[in-house]
């Protein structure tokens, strides 16, 4: 039990150090982006050794990165485990809300976001962009009810990466009150996957190229 109990406070020390470092680094984004520079300052404003940065974050800056993903893809949980009527949505409903409640999680991070949006783009970096945003889309299909595991879970899942993409690079500039155009360029961009979701059917007949080539068509006009 004692074992137990050292490793669970050594844990709860690790996560709180990690989250003080995330926490010192956003105000430096949006003037240094996601950079070495701006994570030294960070380690410097919370009070830490370049030693134990090191320690808690292996990859530098592109841990701390995948850090600021995985705390805003478990805010995005936690609102739609507390969200009363959640279960009773209609699945196009239910995947609006979490698309929206993920962007509302980054709402006081927005050039963060961009920052970061810049990051993910450059060629070295868009393999680690690809598995984040995958993560994400995967969440919020299962948060919807998604059970599939055949052909129907990848298409979804590229649909959706699809559109969760092009609706943060809209909201990024959307100066609307209360991001009020962005949710209605989500409403379209759903309502277009769930149409093409009808034809899921007619996919499977087709040849892998094919498929693959339709997807990126739909993604493109997303």
């Amino acid at each position: 039990m004692k074992k137990k109990t050292t490793a669970t406070t050594a844990e709860a020390t690790k996560n709180r150090k990690c989250h003080q470092i995330l926490e010192a680094i956003l105000p430096q984004i949006p003037f240094d982006g996601w950079t070495n520079v701006a994570f030294e300052r960070a380690i410097t404003a919370a009070g830490l050794s370049r030693g134990e940065a090191d320690l808690l974050f292996p990859q530098g800056i592109r841990d701390v990165i995948e850090l600021f993903g995985a705390i805003a893809d478990e805010a995005m949980q936690q609102k739609i485990a507390e969200e009363p009527g959640f279960a009773r949505l209609r699945t196009r409903d239910k995947i609006t809300f979490a698309v929206r409640t993920r962007l509302e999680v980054w709402q006081p991070h927005r050039e963060a976001v961009r920052r970061m949006m810049y990051w993910y783009a450059l060629p070295l970096h868009l393999p680690l962009g690809v598995k984040r945003l995958y993560k994400t889309v995967d969440l919020m299909w299962r948060a919807g009810g998604d059970t599939s595991t055949d052909f129907n879970f990848y298409t979804k899942r590229t649909l959706l990466a699809g559109v969760l993409k092009a609706t943060i690079l809209f909201w990024l500039d959307d100066e609307t009150p209360n991001c009020a155009a962005s949710w209605e360029f989500l409403d379209r961009r759903i309502a277009d996957i769930m149409k093409l979701g009808k034809s899921i059917s007619l996919l499977k007949e087709w040849k892998p190229a094919e498929i693959v080539e339709m997807i990126k068509g739909k993604l493109k006009k997303a």
